[in-house]
């Protein structure tokens, strides 16, 4: 790998574990959403650089469609107005420093210890058809099925908490305008 490579890495972990930290210092669960989303494109990135496009382009692709609908689930149902406004994110704080230290020297004793298998890829094999379809074969119909059910949900609770319907402001009687143009005229 370049040098130019090995920067980028370095340069995307260090951002993926900024952004994450980010997501515990911010008071706000719209800004500690997209945080999260920044630090997973960060690593997105990370597996674009190290050639495993087609993992870090779906990493970064459903990151940023998840923490979006969140988001926007958050601006609408929260009590908090638009979820801006400033709150605890973290309860338990000793609780969890103690479960995020102790995570990360586990898995750093297991990605220091541990025998990694070395065996390259069978030849003839491809396996990134192989994982596009462990990822998304049977369950494809199942996930855009959710996307489309996901978006028409938002789109109706836009519309029901909204003021303003079709026709004008509710409030004021909105009433739908006649077919006929003269009479809208008169």
């Amino acid at each position: 790998m370049s040098v130019l490579g090995v920067t980028a890495i370095v340069v995307f972990g260090v951002a993926s574990v900024v952004t994450g930290w980010l997501v515990f210092r911010t008071d706000s669960m719209v800004r500690a959403a997209y945080w999260l989303m920044a630090s997973f494109v960060g690593v997105g990135a990370m597996l674009v650089t190290l050639d495993s496009q087609f993992l870090g382009l779906i990493l970064i692709l459903m990151m940023a469609g998840e923490m979006t609908i969140m988001a926007i689930f958050m601006v609408m149902y929260m009590m908090n107005p638009a979820g801006l406004n400033p709150m605890v994110m973290v309860h338990q704080h000793r609780t969890a420093i103690a479960a995020g230290v102790g995570s990360f020297l586990l898995l750093a004793t297991v990605a220091l210890v541990a025998d990694f298998p070395a065996d390259p890829a069978p030849a003839g094999a491809d396996p990134t058809a192989e994982l596009g379809f462990e990822l998304l074969g049977r369950s494809m119909l199942v996930f855009e099925s959710a996307g489309v059910a996901l978006l028409a949900v938002m789109i109706g609770a836009v519309a029901v908490a909204g003021k303003w319907g079709r026709f004008g402001d509710a409030d004021a009687g909105s009433v739908e305008p006649p077919l006929d143009p003269e009479e809208a005229a008169s």
